[in-house]
C-alpha cells in the first residue's frame, strides 16, 4: 500500500506549492501532502494534511489517482494524488513559512516549463493530467538517483481511493508484473 498523499490546490491558473525544508526534494517545489496515519484513509489524510500544512478549508477535493515510483534504491513506493480547488478570488497572501518549507502560489506554465529545475521532477509530469484530465492515473515514475528516467501513465479506477479490497487487488498485480514486493 501506498505511505503518502500529495495535493496541489489550484487557484485560478496557479497552484499552490511548497519549497521543502527536508528529504525528499529538499528545495524543490512540490504540492501539500504527508504520510498516512495507521488505519487512515487517503482522503481522510489528504484533508488533515491540508488543514495541518495550510490551514485553507473551503475547496473542492478530487482524488487523481496515484504518483507511483521505483528505483535501484526505492523497490516500490507511491503517494495517492489530489486536486483541490479554491475559488479564483480566495485570498491567501504569500509566501507563508510553514514548519515544511515555504507556501507559494506558481502559475501554472511556470510549473510546467520543460526548463524549470526548480520543481520536483515529476510535477511537470503529472500535474498537467491532474488539471486537465477527468481520469485517475498511476502516474509511476522509475528513477535512477534522483533522475527521473521513465514515466507510465496508466488509467485507474477511481474506487481505488476508498475501496480497500480494490487496492489490495490493485497493489498485488502490479507486484506481480513488476515483481516489486506489495
Amino acid at each position: 500500500m501506498l505511505k503518502y498523499t500529495i495535493c496541489f490546490i489550484r487557484r485560478g491558473e496557479e497552484v499552490l506549492m511548497l519549497n521543502r525544508e527536508r528529504p525528499s526534494w529538499m528545495g524543490c517545489w512540490n504540492g501539500i501532502g504527508g504520510k498516512l496515519e495507521p488505519g487512515e484513509q487517503p482522503r481522510a489524510s489528504m484533508i488533515r494534511e491540508l488543514s495541518e500544512e495550510t490551514g485553507i478549508e473551503a475547496y473542492e477535493l478530487h482524488f487523481k489517482g496515484m504518483v507511483t515510483w521505483s528505483s535501484s534504491e526505492w523497490p516500490f513506493g507511491g503517494m495517492y494524488a489530489y486536486v483541490a480547488e479554491v475559488s479564483a478570488d480566495m485570498p491567501y497572501p504569500t509566501p507563508v513559512k510553514t514548519d515544511e518549507g515555504i507556501l507559494d502560489w506558481k502559475k501554472i506554465g511556470w510549473i510546467l516549463d520543460e526548463q524549470n529545475v526548480g520543481v520536483a521532477s515529476n510535477v511537470p509530469k503529472v500535474l498537467l493530467a491532474m488539471l486537465r484530465d477527468p481520469s485517475c492515473y498511476d502516474h509511476h515514475c522509475v528513477y535512477e538517483g534522483d533522475r527521473l528516467v521513465s514515466y507510465a501513465p496508466r488509467i485507474v479506477r477511481p474506487e481505488l481511493e476508498f475501496d480497500d479490497a480494490a487496492r489490495d487487488a490493485y497493489f498485488a498485480a502490479y507486484a506481480a508484473l513488476q515483481g516489486t514486493p506489495k
